[in-house]
């Protein structure tokens, strides 16, 4: 049985295709950046803190980094897609009529 394409186009699609790719790209860029951030002073935390090498595990540290990641990458990719959206705006597109 095939599959069945519901998705509806809009005019503007490869603009859209390039604000997703835009938003991708730099929530990436941020989630590395954020990750690295937040692993060095975890890492060394729970080698020198006291506290912190007798409750914080390597599932804890991973979730620590990676927390950071991910939100590093939805906020980011949340700002680009609304910045875009608001570029977009119905009262921008058609201000002719």
């Amino acid at each position: 049985m095939a599959a069945r394409n519901f998705r509806a186009w809009s005019p503007k699609e490869d603009e859209s295709d390039a604000a997703v790719r835009e938003a991708v790209t730099l929530g990436l860029r941020n989630a590395a950046i954020s990750g690295t951030v937040v692993a060095v002073p975890t890492l060394v935390g729970c080698r020198v803190l006291p506290w912190a090498k007798a409750n914080l595990n390597y599932t804890a540290q991973a979730l620590i980094i990676s927390a950071a990641c991910i939100a590093g990458f939805f906020i980011t990719a949340d700002k680009a897609i609304l910045r875009n959206a608001r570029q977009n705006t119905i009262g921008k597109i058609d201000r002719s009529t």
